[in-house]
C-alpha cells in the first residue's frame, strides 16, 4: 500500500441550523470527526474535500454549499498513524472546508471506515470530537457559517467533476 502524502482535507459538514454531522471511526471506536482524508497524488485540495466527503458519507458536495475556508492547520501525526506517512514524516497539513447542508441528508458510512454517525448542536459536537483542530474548526462554525462568501470559482463553474 502506498504512503499517504501528509497533506489532508478536513469537511466540517453542517445544516443551516448549525447542526454539525460527526463520524465514528472504525479502526478506533469512540473516536469521533468530521469526514477528513489525505489529498491523493496531483489531486487539487478542493478534489479531495469532494472526493474524502463522498466516500465516507455518499454525499455530494458538489450539489451542496462546500467552501474552502482558507485556513491551514500543521499538525503532528498521531504515533498510532505514523507508518501511513513516508518515513521520517512527522507533521501533516490540513486544509479546512466547510459543507452546508439545507438539512439532515441520508448518510452512507464506508464501513471501512466508519462504524455510525450522528448530528449534534456545534457546541456539543466540538466537546465529542478527538482532534484539537477539528474541535477548533467546530468551534468557528456560527461565525462562518455567517460569513461565508459563495464558493471559490471552480465549484461555482462546474469544475470539480
Amino acid at each position: 500500500m502506498p504512503y499517504k502524502q501528509p497533506v489532508s482535507a478536513l469537511v466540517v459538514i453542517y445544516t443551516s441550523a448549525l447542526e454539525v454531522l460527526l463520524l465514528e471511526r472504525a479502526d478506533h471506536p469512540g473516536y469521533w470527526q468530521s469526514v477528513t482524508g489525505s489529498q491523493d497524488e496531483g489531486e487539487s485540495i478542493d478534489r479531495t474535500a469532494v472526493r474524502e466527503t463522498l466516500e465516507e458519507t455518499g454525499l455530494d458536495a458538489r450539489k451542496c454549499r462546500l467552501t474552502d475556508w482558507q485556513k491551514q492547520n500543521v499538525y503532528e501525526i498521531y504515533p498510532v498513524w505514523q507508518h501511513r506517512y513516508p518515513p521520517g514524516t512527522t507533521h501533516n497539513t490540513e486544509h479546512v472546508f466547510g459543507l452546508e447542508l439545507p438539512g439532515r441528508l441520508p448518510v452512507q458510512l464506508s464501513p471501512r471506515e466508519h462504524l455510525s454517525y450522528m448530528w449534534l448542536p456545534w457546541r456539543e459536537a466540538a466537546e465529542k470530537v478527538f482532534s484539537p483542530s477539528n474541535r477548533a474548526a467546530i468551534l468557528q462554525l456560527p461565525e462562518r457559517a455567517k460569513t461565508q462568501i459563495p464558493p471559490n470559482p471552480p465549484f461555482a463553474k462546474g469544475g470539480i467533476a
